[in-house]
């Protein structure tokens, strides 16, 4: 694989981790949720190679008992993901 392929492929991946971060920004939000920190780890897209990873960053106490509460709600019998 050649330098250039390499950098498209490490862009393709970046872009993938910024798309899925948007993703799970609108879900949040669609709960009422915000994580103000939500963002990808700038450390892990350096290199040749950039593995990245979503960092969902800092939240006061109240969201993260907000977040707690998701997956319950889901248990309770809502619609999720995938039906």
């Amino acid at each position: 694989m050649t330098s250039t392929e390499r950098r498209r492929v490490a862009a393709g991946r970046v872009q993938e981790a910024e798309d899925a971060v948007e993703t799970l920004r609108q879900g949040l939000k669609g709960v009422g949720l915000t994580l103000p920190s939500l963002r990808i780890d700038p450390v892990s897209c350096s290199g040749n190679e950039p593995a990245p990873l979503v960092d969902p960053g800092r939240c006061n106490i109240d969201t993260a008992l907000q977040l707690s509460a998701v997956p319950e709600k889901k248990c309770d019998g809502e619609a999720g993901h995938d039906g």
